[in-house]
């Protein structure tokens, strides 16, 4: 009997640019740029503050999150493409994240 080990992988910088679409597979989704990513097997609450103004999320920027934290930027990402337009914007990085 096979037995499969899941990886809990936070990524932490979840955007457009870090999303390929690979044609030669069926369109699949390709997530990419793994730099800032941990795998948090363990379930521990995370520290370390990484990711992009724009789609960060909150619990990041309080220093206690998860890999939900994924799936927070995959929401932004989705406001976007459906608005045409971030949904926490400024002139620079300070005033997005004091948004957010």
């Amino acid at each position: 009997m096979a037995y499969c080990h899941e990886l809990n992988i936070v990524h932490r910088d979840i955007k457009p640019e870090n999303v390929l679409i690979d044609k030669e597979c069926d369109n699949c989704l390709k997530i990419i740029d793994f730099g800032t990513s941990v795998i948090n097997n363990d379930k521990k609450v995370l520290t370390q503050t990484h990711g992009t103004s724009y789609y960060i999320a909150p619990e990041v920027l309080n220093n206690k999150y998860n890999e939900k934290c994924d799936v927070w930027s995959i929401g932004v990402m989705l406001f976007i493409l459906l608005s045409g337009k971030p949904p926490f914007d400024g002139a620079c990085d300070n005033e997005i994240t004091d948004k957010v």
